[in-house]
């Protein structure tokens, strides 16, 4: 499939569905090329209904907790010479359950390769390329779930503080290329996280939920406006995130634990 040299190019990762999917329209929305990498099988369809929006999309399936996985993705993204104008680094999985007694270390050492080092690998691909043209913009999904200590979903609570520090630290060393950094932070969003994450039976897996579209619509106008990041969806978010600069960490832990215990829904 061949990209006209006329349109910018975006790369979005996670985009078979949830958030990555619905930013994936938004940028072909607004007049974008597509390259999209998931590890699942539904990223051809994917592709197939945001092509109808008009934009040439190049669907990438592989796992990009792999190094493998993050080079095969951004080798499809620069082919013929391309680069591309924006890329979203979205892909992101949890694991729900108690540490000591309950969750899988294999899971959870792959949530830590998806949500920290892919966001590395594939940030320093981008930003080479982009530093040498002097212009882009990276969009990296964080969480609110980054502002706080999380128990019962403790490694993926960490791994959103990582990208959450690493979005920021990254944007002030490129502050004078002309390339933007711009850190995604949805809360509670309804996608089929919460199932991955075998944590439907928690309050906040019970609980409202954004719509992944309106979360996406935030993400990509903050990334447009250049912002450094951006509280998507509720204001309940917004809120939360608000109350977590002044909480100490013992409070926002058993304000976290509350919400994501194991059972916690059924109480």
């Amino acid at each position: 499939m061949t990209m006209t040299n006329r349109k910018p190019v975006a790369v979005v990762t996670g985009a078979s569905s949830g958030i990555g999917y619905e930013l994936a329209r938004q940028f072909a929305e607004h007049g974008y090329d597509l390259v999209i990498g998931a590890e699942d099988g539904g990223i051809a369809k994917a592709a197939q209904d945001i092509q109808a929006l008009g934009a040439t999309v190049e669907p990438v399936q592989a796992d990009l907790a792999t190094w493998d996985g993050v080079e095969r993705l951004w080798n499809t993204a620069t082919a013929g010479g391309r680069h591309p104008d924006a890329v979203a680094i979205n892909a992101g999985t949890g694991v729900g359950g108690e540490f000591a007694r309950d969750t899988d270390l294999r899971a959870e050492i792959k949530l830590v390769q998806l949500n920290c080092e892919s966001v590395v690998h594939l940030a320093k691909l981008a930003s080479r390329d982009m530093v040498k043209r002097g212009a882009g913009r990276i969009l990296i999904t964080s969480s609110i779930a980054a502002t706080m200590p999380g128990p019962y979903e403790l490694v993926y609570a960490a791994s959103k503080a990582f990208d959450l520090s690493f979005a920021e630290g990254l944007r002030y060393e490129l502050k004078d290329t002309g390339v933007t950094v711009t850190a995604l932070m949805p809360g509670p969003t309804d996608t089929d996280f919460f199932e991955r994450a075998d944590m439907t039976d928690t309050k906040v897996g019970q609980g409202k939920k954004d719509d992944p579209a309106e979360v996406a619509k935030d993400g990509y106008e903050a990334l447009m406006a250049g912002k450094d990041k951006v509280i998507a969806g509720s204001a309940k978010n917004k809120m939360q995130a608000a109350s977590a600069r002044v909480m100490p960490d013992p409070a926002k832990a058993a304000m976290h634990g509350k919400m994501s215990e194991p059972g916690s829904g059924q109480k």
